[in-house]
């Protein structure tokens, strides 16, 4: 079966979040390497964390954005290739990192 390609959107609740301490930071960076490491064949791209603000584009003009009055903020992005939907839900779940109100949207990429 050929591997599909999967858009990973990484949302969070927005808000101030306590900042971790740096033993919580080591814990979280060893975290998320085992679960790189685990899931390298699937990881095309890692993408990235997003800045805040940005653009929104219409046929009609460009205002500025994300707006504030957005319940969840886009706070990155990563391409992953899997079998199935189930198997990039897997990758997901597994994903270190996970915040009261976070979320990923999986979209399939159409080839």
């Amino acid at each position: 079966m050929p591997m599909q390609r999967y858009l990973f959107i990484r949302r969070s609740s927005g808000g101030t979040q306590e900042r971790p301490s740096p033993a919580q930071q080591q814990e979280m960076y060893a975290a998320f390497s085992a679960w790189q490491e685990k899931f390298n064949a699937n990881i095309l791209d890692l993408g990235g964390r997003l800045k805040p603000g940005g653009k929104v584009v219409r046929s009609s003009n460009v205002t500025d954005g994300p707006f504030v009055e957005a319940k969840e903020l886009v706070g990155g992005f990563m391409i992953v290739s899997a079998e199935s939907y189930e198997q990039a839900l897997e990758v997901a779940r597994e994903m270190p990192g996970w915040t009261p109100g976070s979320s990923i949207e999986i979209r399939e990429i159409a080839m």
